[in-house]
């Protein structure tokens, strides 16, 4: 059963992993668009950036999933590193289950909510005139951030029962 829910979360994490990347192509597809459509031609578009806050909110919070499977956040463990393996891994399976997964786990609730609400009410951008629909944007985040969740548990309970020993990026004194 454990080996099935990091499976899980490993491969949804990945998946969004893909998806942000995509997102990528797509920020920069549309910048290079709106720079030629406004210095190339003299007409910027309406939408350019409603797509570029959108897709890099997007694409960060969809990425996060990923980046914390790989372990690539930022962290600075000057004390974790000094620490035995077992003891800086029950630290941080504590600190992901109870204290961080319950947290993104309350903020995909608020996101879920606001992306239905918006599809419900057909909530539009308002302060862009190219006014573009909002529950696509609030649903993408909200599954970025379940993901996270989903994510913070799996490497919480790998912490607990399973700590790494790679210590790569140690700074040897």
């Amino acid at each position: 059963m454990k080996r099935l829910f990091l499976a899980l979360a490993d491969g949804i994490s990945a998946v969004l992993g893909y998806i942000a990347q995509a997102m990528v192509l797509i920020l920069i597809a549309s910048m290079l668009y709106e720079v030629v459509a406004r210095y190339g031609f003299g007409a910027p578009t309406e939408w350019a950036f409603d797509i570029a806050y959108m897709s890099t909110g997007v694409l960060f919070v969809l990425g996060a999933a990923q980046a914390l499977r790989e372990d690539a956040h930022v962290r600075i463990d000057f004390l974790s590193s000094k620490m035995p393996v077992r003891l800086r891994g029950a630290i941080e399976g504590c600190i992901y289950l109870f204290i961080l997964c319950p947290v993104f786990l309350k903020l995909t609730s608020i996101a879920g909510q606001r992306a239905w609400r918006a599809f419900l009410n057909g909530e539009v951008e308002h302060v862009s005139p190219w006014a573009p629909l909002m529950w696509p944007f609030y649903t993408a985040l909200a599954i970025g951030l379940g993901a996270l969740a989903l994510q913070l548990a799996a490497e919480g309970l790998r912490g607990l029962l399973t700590p790494k020993s790679d210590d790569t990026f140690k700074i040897e004194t």
